[in-house]
């Protein structure tokens, strides 16, 4: 037995060192690392090197564990200062788009394939959402920067559009199962799990900050264990009270990713690793999950499905959206465009196999094969879209200063970068000579890659770049002198 398990664990180390190292190759050739673990996953399984794996019940409980933890590291990266204008554009995406997208797969399911409405509907809704894995990771991997607020908006309903979709799935069997109840039956269950999960996710995640800026800990080492802790049980208690899990513990995670709390640097750097491992462990699964020899009978129908999805479902999802909202084309497009699939439709496939539907194997075939579409034809052209289309920007790596600030909870002072402009008031001018608050510091200068210790007498030029301790009230005085045109900041 103990044998046993060895070689399970070996096989395992094995398998992640060969999908980093694979990843690592592919991202130079410019393939999404995600579609390469998919790929030592089909390798590994039963058509390659003869690893058998049929468990579809623990490949769902992974998948549902590693989206938790992927969407918590999504709020926690996001800055919600960038995502407060796009809010309602991403939640017209993540609701009405998904249900376009849904809607429009349906239809081509049920007249060209030939499927039943609701079996239709259910292909449908499987592949509704984009998968917050998969942008998160492609937008990192590809060190792609946008214009304007195409990448917060892309982010926000990647994690937002989730709920939605797992809603549709988890609505649509039940209508399978009992077609008497009728859409207007499922609708309050709607309802409850928005409500419950957006109410739940705000509510937990303050006790949660709570909890992590007054529970003092022996050592730091167990502060990760608290904020694991802190999202296993927001997204699971709410799941259990009648809520959506998903869209509370990405309301959590957005909740601490905006506050001070100790430790709050570590943490995110901990949980940014937790979720790049549950994101190669999950499609590492998936991968076992399928036999290639499998996908052949269906693989012509797939691949009408998944350009069906990339080239009319989700462009009209997109634009009609976002059209109501004055956006330019050219963002919309890149919008429509960003649509990756990923690990999220895999897992809902699960569902139907779990259901006991005698169409189950056949829409999971169906869906993994889109999957790969997706991800390799919209994942390795995202850089040469952003491009054509005019909204990509230089890519910025953040700097590595040799000093970092660790919050403790107890105040509200933070330390942020802000470059000085041309034409502001502290262009030429010393430090001492600034209408800084007294609580600011200036604690170091970039400029042009060489840091600077900072003094009274030290003149600031344009595009240094300066490292500012100060409270939230005082930063934005400190980002005034540094940014704002000198004639605005005296007419302030």
């Amino acid at each position: 037995m103990e044998a046993h398990v060895e070689l399970q664990l070996l096989i395992l180390g094995l398998l992640l060192l060969v999908s980093l190292v694979v990843g690592r190759v592919g991202g130079r050739l410019g393939i999404p690392g995600l579609l390469l673990f998919l790929g030592v996953g089909m390798l590994a399984g039963t058509d390659g090197l003869g690893i058998e794996f049929g468990d579809y019940t623990l490949a769902q409980g992974m998948g549902t564990a590693a989206l938790c933890f992927i969407l918590f590291q999504g709020g926690l990266s996001t800055d919600w200062a960038e995502t407060r204008p796009v809010v309602a554009r991403g939640l017209a995406l993540a609701t009405f788009g998904v249900l376009v997208t849904a809607g429009v797969m349906a239809a081509f399911s049920h007249f060209v394939l030939g499927l039943p409405w609701l079996i239709a509907w259910l292909l449908g809704a499987i592949v509704s959402s984009t998968d917050a894995s998969a942008v998160f990771s492609v937008l990192k991997e590809r060190q792609l920067a946008l214009k304007g607020d195409l990448a917060p908006l892309l982010e926000f309903e990647s994690g937002g559009n989730d709920p939605m979709a797992v809603f549709l799935t988890i609505g649509i069997l039940t209508l399978i199962e009992y077609p008497e109840l009728g859409v207007g039956g499922i609708l309050p269950l709607f309802a409850k799990q928005m409500v419950l999960g957006a109410v739940l996710g705000f509510g937990l995640g303050r006790l949660g900050l709570r909890l992590l800026r007054r529970l003092p800990l022996q050592f730091e080492g167990l502060y990760p264990v608290l904020t694991i802790a802190i999202a296993l049980i927001i997204f699971s208690g709410t799941a259990l009270a009648g809520g959506s899990g998903f869209l509370a513990i990405y309301i959590a995670g957005v909740i601490l990713g905006n506050a001070t709390f100790p430790h709050k640097r570590s943490l995110i750097s901990f949980h940014d690793g937790l979720s790049w491992l549950m994101q190669v462990l999950m499609f590492l699964t998936l991968g076992l999950l399928v036999n290639p020899h499998e996908l052949l009978p269906t693989a012509g129908a797939a691949m009408l499905a998944a350009l069906v999805l990339v080239f009319a479902a989700r462009p009209l999802a997109a634009f009609l959206a976002l059209l109501p909202f004055g956006m330019p084309l050219q963002h919309i497009s890149m919008v429509a465009w960003v649509g990756l699939r990923g690990a999220v439709p895999i897992v809902l496939a699960t569902f139907p196999l779990m259901a006991g539907l005698p169409e189950a194997q056949t829409l999971f075939n169906l869906v993994f094969f889109m999957v790969l579409t997706s991800v390799l034809l919209q994942g390795t052209t995202l850089a040469s879209a952003a491009s054509w289309l005019g909204v990509r920007e230089p890519f910025l790596e953040p700097t590595a200063y040799p000093i970092t600030y660790t919050p403790t909870g107890r105040n509200e002072n933070e330390m942020a970068e802000l470059e000085v402009r041309p034409g502001s008031q502290a262009d030429g001018t010393a430090i001492m000579d600034l209408p800084l608050p007294g609580a600011a510091l200036v604690m170091l200068v970039n400029r042009g890659g060489e840091f600077l210790i900072p003094k009274g007498p030290t003149e600031l030029a344009p595009g240094d770049r300066v490292l500012v301790l100060a409270s939230s009230s005082d930063l934005e005085q400190v980002r005034d002198s540094l940014t704002t045109p000198l004639k605005e900041f005296q007419e302030k």
